[in-house]
């Protein structure tokens, strides 16, 4: 067994709330707890009692829970839980009302905006009333074109409310990408900026609003907020209304409306990459528990606690945070790229406002190295005590860098799950160690477990991540999918009544688990299955190259490796750089594993939240159409990958 980074002190262990947890559960039902190992079996076995448990645990506000809580627990999908519970997802969120903040915006032109509990309250309360008048009932559909800022909060809030489904995307996708998202859901309202920044460019969004208003089937009211100037001209935007007039009425209190466990909250939407989006309905109870669960055991999080999340409206992460007000925390809130106005943005909030828990992206972490910061070293961390990240797998090299660069002595936690669960499969676990490019744990209460292709559990191997029993944060379906045939289609196709959730991953001797990347984009050279992020580890060591990306091409009657790099400015692929390149990969992985072509390109294709898509490249390099380019970011970096005579020979 490899030895851990990092571990948490005996005492920071016993202080913890999964450790509290384990003792109710010894003492209540007599079990024998020893070690995360064992709360995650009882948790698994007992699943009716855990889940039972947390709700208590976690003072669930609702107008009544009900039993029981699972109906059918062996249907999935087709499990219900807590089938008789009303509840009011807003109520749980804004049930602590004084005046410590709530929220706290920044955006990279340095603007900083702060909201306590009892303003928030107040806000939610005036877009509750009119979003009421305007005739918003329960069922019906808010979107948000909306930057991360406290607007995107708060009409959340008023819509969840009133029991309406709240929907929300980035305001830079284009008109097509938001189309193909809120055509689908026929919002009755709109609620939009006037613009954004990114990279220190304003961009102003108000003709592609009222050309997406036009569009819309059904919409009735748009509002737009104030993010680029303090008082925009709507005189380009028939019938839209200022965020400020919208909300000019005298309301104090917030009219809860309670549903049922399973009413529908959130429409979150897959990349869209291979056709049109899925809208992917999710729950309010279950989204609720399930993130109170990741949010208060696994990362131990708590009134005290700052919690950060480096993300944009249009990425579950961004859902996922703003429950951190269920449990009373501070929410920051950033708006903008990631490295602007300078690459240390972020570290100077962190440092600012007394971040506890940092969460972001892999990718940015990569950077971060690359661009040879040391936030240790620069800035007061004193107060952090997490860092999160997920969207890609956490390289090995990143572990090291966080624990050299950042901080000594912090939960690192590499998650992983998605916009499918609004949530997550394997998480951090503050009573275990964490070991060197690994996930420390499969998630409390997730039947987590890894196959081969016949459906037989893996040990240190590599296979597809399953789930096999039902979990409360699992969709209530998709959207416009009557009968539920492209539910089923999505993940339960490939072993019947088991949750099969399309990554390639790897249970470890210690426990953990580690992501080899989407098993849709497995490369086979020769019959061996290869995840790409074991070449992306190898790859990205290499001094100058910034990311890469890999695919399999077809070739003869095989598969061979193909691999893009982008380098640092200036630096131009030579046979040099190639072969230090196939060196690293070849002496820490396989033979197979070294590329049959490397090229240079200036660009790797990405979708809106960040994440880089060889699914497109390899229907680019195969002559095969990509079906939806508006997800991506920058489609006119797939023109790259076309017709290379290097892929010919």
């Amino acid at each position: 067994m490899t030895a851990p980074l990092w571990q948490p002190s005996p005492e920071t262990m016993t202080a913890t709330q999964m450790a509290s947890l384990m003792r109710r559960i010894e003492a209540e039902h007599g079990a024998q707890l020893h070690d995360y190992a064992d709360l995650h079996a009882w948790s698994v076995d007992n699943a009716e009692r855990f889940w039972s448990l947390l709700w208590d645990d976690f003072e669930i506000v609702a107008e009544q829970r009900g039993e029981p809580v699972l109906e059918a627990p062996d249907a999935m999908p087709g499990a219900r839980w807590f089938p008789e519970a009303r509840l009011n997802f807003a109520t749980n969120l804004l049930r602590r009302r004084d005046t410590a903040p709530a929220l706290i915006a920044h955006d990279e032109r340095g603007r900083r905006r702060e909201l306590s509990h009892a303003e928030l309250y107040r806000c939610v309360a005036r877009l509750a009333r009119a979003l009421r008048d305007d005739g918003v009932e329960a069922g019906d559909r808010v979107a948000g074109f909306v930057p991360n800022s406290e607007h995107a909060v708060i009409a959340m809030l008023a819509t969840a409310s009133l029991g309406a489904v709240w929907s929300s995307c980035s305001p830079d996708f284009g008109f097509q990408g938001v189309l193909d998202r809120f055509g689908q859901i026929t919002p009755k309202v709109l609620i939009a900026a006037d613009g954004y920044t990114w990279n220190g460019k304003p961009i102003d969004t108000r003709s592609r609003l009222a050309e997406i208003a036009r569009a819309l089937d059904g919409l009735e009211s748009l509002v737009v907020l104030p993010f680029l100037d303090d008082a925009p001209s709507l005189d380009e935007i028939p019938g839209a209304v200022a965020w400020d007039d919208y909300l000019d009425n005298p309301a104090e209190d917030i009219d809860f409306r309670p549903q049922p466990f399973d009413h529908p909250l959130y429409i979150l939407y897959s990349s869209g990459t291979t056709g049109t989006p899925k809208c992917i309905v999710h729950s309010a109870g279950g989204t609720l528990l399930q993130h109170l669960k990741e949010q208060r055991l696994h990362t131990d999080l708590s009134a005290a606690d700052t919690l950060f999340y480096y993300t944009t409206c249009g990425w579950m992460m961004w859902n996922w945070l703003v429950t951190g007000l269920a449990s009373g925390a501070t929410l920051v809130l950033f708006d903008g790229a990631a490295f602007a106005p300078d690459s240390s943005v972020l570290w100077r909030i962190a440092e600012r406002e007394g971040i506890t828990v940092f969460g972001t992206s892999a990718r940015y972490l990569a950077a971060c190295e690359k661009e040879g910061l040391v936030p240790g070293r620069d800035h007061d961390l004193t107060a952090l005590r997490a860092v999160l990240s997920t969207g890609s797998a956490l390289s090995h090299e990143s572990f090291d860098y966080v624990y050299r660069d950042i901080k000594d002595d912090l939960l690192l936690a590499s998650i992983s799950g998605g916009t499918d669960i609004v949530s997550c499969f394997a998480l951090g676990c503050p009573i275990r160690p964490v070991y060197r490019g690994q996930l420390q744990c499969r998630g409390l209460g997730m039947s987590v477990d890894v196959f081969d292709d016949d459906g037989r559990p893996l040990r240190g191997e590599k296979g597809e991540l399953v789930c096999t029993r039902p979990f409360p944060s699992m969709p209530i379906g998709f959207w416009n999918d009557p009968d539920g045939e492209r539910y089923h289609d999505a993940y339960f196709a490939t072993f019947p009544g088991i949750w099969a959730h399309g990554d390639y991953a790897e249970i470890t001797p210690e426990d953990g688990l580690i992501i080899h990347g989407r098993s849709d984009a497995v490369l086979n050279p020769g019959g061996v299955r290869i995840g790409t992020a074991e070449i992306y580890r190898q790859v990205e060591k290499v001094e100058g190259v910034l990311e890469s990306l890999c695919i399999g091409q077809e070739w003869g009657d095989d598969v061979r490796v193909i691999l893009f790099v982008r380098l640092k400015d200036g630096l131009v692929l030579g046979d040099a750089l190639r072969d230090e390149i196939k060196a690293t990969i070849r002496a820490n992985t396989t033979p197979r594993h070294v590329p049959a072509r490397i090229l240079q390109v200036d660009d790797l294709p990405r979708t809106l939240s960040g994440k880089l898509v060889e699914l497109a490249v390899r229907n680019v390099v195969h002559g095969q159409p990509v079906k939806n380019r508006e997800a991506l970011a920058n489609p006119e970096s797939l023109s790259l990958f076309e017709d290379l005579p290097e892929l010919r020979d």
